[in-house]
């Protein structure tokens, strides 16, 4: 079969490799979707801590179950070949003190499929562990189900902030984290909910998304403070501009993932004057379930967020197109024939 590996920092391959083989509870999987996200550019560039090369990038995936490993259905599990399933790329200890306490989401020896050290599903097929597989109900569009995994990293995003009836809410970026965590804030009781980012194409997105409240700067807005400010691009400069608009008692949730080395410059004495909180999130603590429900349940517009599919031949093409900031979600279908764009 053929998989797209990192190399080392910086570099791709496209190889031929054999096609996995399940072990004691594991599930063997043909990639249907894969989405790119930022995570896998860092991943490229080698500001990811603790990725181990050659890696095969991909942790947004969805698939058709093809094998089952030993033991999978020996417990709770009751999976069968054909199988339509969503994937959470993220493994964990189980042993450390995060995870005994709660927080295995912060394991200090966590790994995400495609992230840290197992390889992902940029491929034709791969395995996942039996308890990181989600069924999939066999109407749900498998290539639009892979905004799962986004989707239950949005929801944990929602769970670590006050959700508090009334909030006016700003975010910044209408990438797929910013367009997916701005959907769910009226889901949270969110009063207003508004949209900054510098590219107007994105914002047109986030308008068929139902996001009413667009803008290309905060300045531009009706209001100059919010009550959760929350930023989904990593850019250091979006970060230092959206920390001055919290209202006091508000929140800001540091959302995108900044280079591992960056620093972003605020003033303490507004944080403590204002009682500002700030909050971070890491991947998915418990949410991949309710992903699941909601998306199926159609608490986003996926049909919207979707522009771009590559075949594993335009993997390099579809990295730098996300670079550039072209298209919506751009995903990898490894057994796909051709390249499509789905919305011009």
């Amino acid at each position: 079969m053929r998989a797209v590996v990192f190399t080392a920092e910086g570099q791709l391959s496209l190889e031929e490799r054999p096609k996995p083989t399940p072990g004691y509870k594991e599930i063997l999987i043909e990639t249907a979707a894969v989405g790119i996200c930022g995570t896998d550019t860092h991943v490229f560039d080698g500001e990811f801590e603790g990725t181990v090369f050659p890696l095969v990038p991909g942790h947004e995936a969805t698939g058709t179950i093809v094998a089952l490993g030993d033991g999978v259905n020996s417990g709770v599990f009751d999976f069968k070949v054909g199988d339509h399933v969503a994937i959470n790329p993220s493994t964990t200890c189980g042993e450390c003190e995060f995870c005994l306490n709660g927080h295995q989401n912060l394991c200090r020896f966590w790994n995400g499929l495609g992230v840290v050290a197992s390889d992902g599903a940029s491929q034709e097929y791969f395995t996942a562990p039996a308890g990181n597989v989600y069924k999939l109900k066999p109407e749900t569009d498998l290539y639009q189900a892979a905004l799962i995994e986004p989707l239950a990293c949005a929801i944990r995003g929602w769970d670590v902030l006050p959700r508090r009836i009334g909030d006016h809410v700003l975010v910044y970026g209408a990438g797929t984290m910013g367009l997916l965590m701005a959907q769910l804030a009226t889901r949270a009781g969110a009063a207003s909910v508004s949209i900054v980012d510098l590219n107007p194409d994105r914002l047109a997105v986030a308008e068929e998304c139902g996001i009413e409240l667009r803008y290309t700067s905060a300045d531009d807005a009706d209001r100059e403070k919010w009550d959760v400010v929350i930023d989904c691009t990593g850019n250091l400069r979006a970060i230092e501009d959206a920390l001055t608009r919290v209202k006091p008692a508000g929140f800001f949730q540091d959302f995108g993932v900044a280079p591992a080395d960056g620093t972003a410059k605020f003033s303490p004495f507004r944080v403590y004057r204002d009682e500002i909180s700030i909050v971070g999130t890491m991947a998915v603590l418990n949410s991949f379930g309710r992903a699941v429900e909601m998306f199926e349940a159609g608490a986003i517009n996926a049909e919207a967020m979707i522009s771009h599919s590559f075949i594993l031949d335009d993997y390099e093409e579809a990295l730098e197109l996300f670079r550039r900031g072209s298209g919506r979600k751009l995903q990898i279908r490894p057994n796909d024939t051709e390249s499509r764009v789905l919305i011009p």
